[in-house]
């Protein structure tokens, strides 16, 4: 959960993938959001999925966890990435996702990267 009144940047870990460590999503001043990242490839939590990041972005941090939770464990390879973002974004209140396996990555709605 994040609320702040002033722009914030959430870096990414993504494990092996290049961008991990390397891009960061960029958080508005004045907001309060819940934001998560699930894995397939990172940490000890079982995912059905094998995202290296699965970041969602929600009005409520328990939403952001779930959606999370569920775009990464429909990501297999690089060519589910686009699929389960579009289905992330199909829930109400997700506001924004981003998705990477590998070297691959998809993002919709919120989601403002930066270098970092």
């Amino acid at each position: 959960f994040i609320a702040t009144t002033q722009p914030r940047v959430v870096g990414i870990f993504a494990g092996a993938s290049p961008f991990s460590g390397k891009i960061g999503v960029k958080i508005a001043a004045n907001r309060r959001l819940g934001v998560c990242t699930s894995s397939g490839t990172v940490g000890p939590s079982f995912s059905y999925g094998t995202a290296d990041a699965a970041t969602v972005i929600a009005g409520d941090a328990l939403l952001a966890d779930a959606v999370a939770t569920a775009a990464g464990n429909l990501v297999q390879d690089e060519n589910d990435l686009l699929a389960a973002a579009d289905h992330a974004m199909s829930i109400p209140g997700v506001l924004g996702v981003l998705l990477i396996k590998g070297d691959k990555m998809a993002a919709r709605g919120e989601i403002e990267l930066t270098p970092i």
